[in-house]
């Protein structure tokens, strides 16, 4: 797909110029000219007054046949032996993809002596499960997992594939597609179905969050993204669900991986495990200096939650990047979350409004963050956070 300047039309008006966002069109000959710049967004083709700018769609010969793939697969990561919760989170919203295509859900694990993790994975919805267990595959490693999840895919070709933005599914999703020759959408925040192609609708932010991009996937398979954790909800489990467990056979070879697991250091305690965590206590700019975080800590460790920041708080260097909250950092849905001293920019609110409820403490009763929050105490965070604490701790010891 490409922009075209019909120059027989084109009356050289600069209308385009100043449409452009990306500042990709120029005069040339007293034409507008278009330049690499073009993201082909179309602002020109709206804003052309006589019509002299049109978008040309090129036809592309793909040579699969698509219809050979079905079924929305989901990539389950585990750690310690646990399935990860946004593996779970992603097969309750593969369920609504796989009812909407009229296709099965399927769970991808892998790993080595994870076969009892398939009852919550059937619990949780999938009809199959994809079994790939070796001592090589035991710890996530680039290589291994690599080939097995291209293996899969060439043998059984599913149509989706819903993979977690952790650490390790940003890294396995674009080295699976680039294999497989097909687009990652990543970071996504949002997922849904097309209702004129049937395609699966792949939203998520861009430019700094200023905008939520769609993104669909026509001419490949499998469609494939990478999706936040805590965006979605875990599904209730259902202990009287079963399926299919399909045990395929590693081919991974042990010289076939690079790196080697030398040992685990936990640089990180569970106050920084924001996505998995059922409260948090988050603090921003109007905590006035570094120091006051500590008001923060202590309530987070009173009531066994963790603690999050503002990016305002993070760019400042009082938190580290393992701590933010929001479009730009991490995207959480505890039971209970504290938003102290924080003013509720939309970047920061979207990466916490599925939170089950919300309690903002700020001195401006106009703040943002109120309009979102259940509950909200118009005060300042200095002098109210040692007070919740003390309470907290009252109740804990009665």
């Amino acid at each position: 797909m490409g922009v075209k300047v019909i120059k027989e039309a084109c009356i050289a008006c600069g209308v385009c110029i100043s449409a452009c966002p990306f500042s990709a069109i120029q005069m040339q000959d007293e034409k507008a000219y278009i330049t690499e710049a073009c993201t082909v967004c179309g602002a020109c083709v709206e804003s052309c007054p006589v019509e002299a700018i049109s978008k040309e769609v090129e036809v592309k010969d793909v040579s699969i046949d698509k219809s050979e793939y079905k079924d929305v697969w989901v990539y389950l990561e585990t750690v310690e032996g646990k399935l990860r919760n946004v593996g779970l989170e992603l097969l309750g919203e593969g369920r609504k993809l796989a009812d909407a295509m009229g296709q099965k859900l399927s769970g991808v694990l892998i790993g080595n002596n994870v076969k009892d993790l398939a009852k919550d994975v059937f619990a949780s919805g999938a009809d199959q499960l994809y079994l790939v267990e070796a001592v090589e595959l035991e710890h996530y490693n680039t290589d291994g997992y690599t080939a097995t999840v291209v293996d899969l895919i060439q043998q059984y070709k599913p149509s989706v594939i819903l993979v977690g933005a952790t650490n390790n599914g940003r890294d396995l999703g674009p080295r699976v597609a680039c294999r497989v020759g097909t687009g990652l959408t990543a970071d996504c925040t949002g997922l849904g179905i097309d209702e004129d192609t049937g395609l699966v609708t792949w939203t998520r932010p861009a430019f700094g969050g200023n905008i939520m991009a769609t993104i669909l996937c026509p001419e490949h398979r499998p469609q494939m993204g990478t999706i936040r954790p805590s965006v979605f909800k875990k599904p209730a489990l259902d202990g009287n669900q079963s399926g299919e467990i399909i045990c395929v056979s590693s081919k991974v070879k042990a010289e076939d991986i690079r790196t080697r697991l030398v040992d685990i250091i936990r640089v990180c305690t569970v106050s920084c495990k924001l996505e998995e965590a059922e409260i948090i206590v988050s603090g921003g700019r109007g905590l006035c200096k570094p120091e006051n975080f500590s008001l923060v800590e202590d309530l987070a460790n009173v009531l066994g939650g963790s603690v999050g920041a503002s990016r305002a708080a993070v760019d400042a260097g009082w938190k580290p990047a393992l701590h933010q909250v929001g479009q730009t950092g991490k995207t959480v849905g505890p039971k209970i979350y504290f938003a102290c001293g924080i003013s509720g920019a939309i970047q920061h609110l979207a990466g916490m409004s599925s939170s089950d409820l919300i309690i903002a403490i700020n001195k401006d009763p106009d703040a943002p963050i109120f309009k979102m929050a259940d509950y909200g105490i118009v005060g300042d965070v200095m002098e109210v956070l040692p007070l919740l604490t003390a309470e907290f701790k009252k109740l804990k010891a009665s």
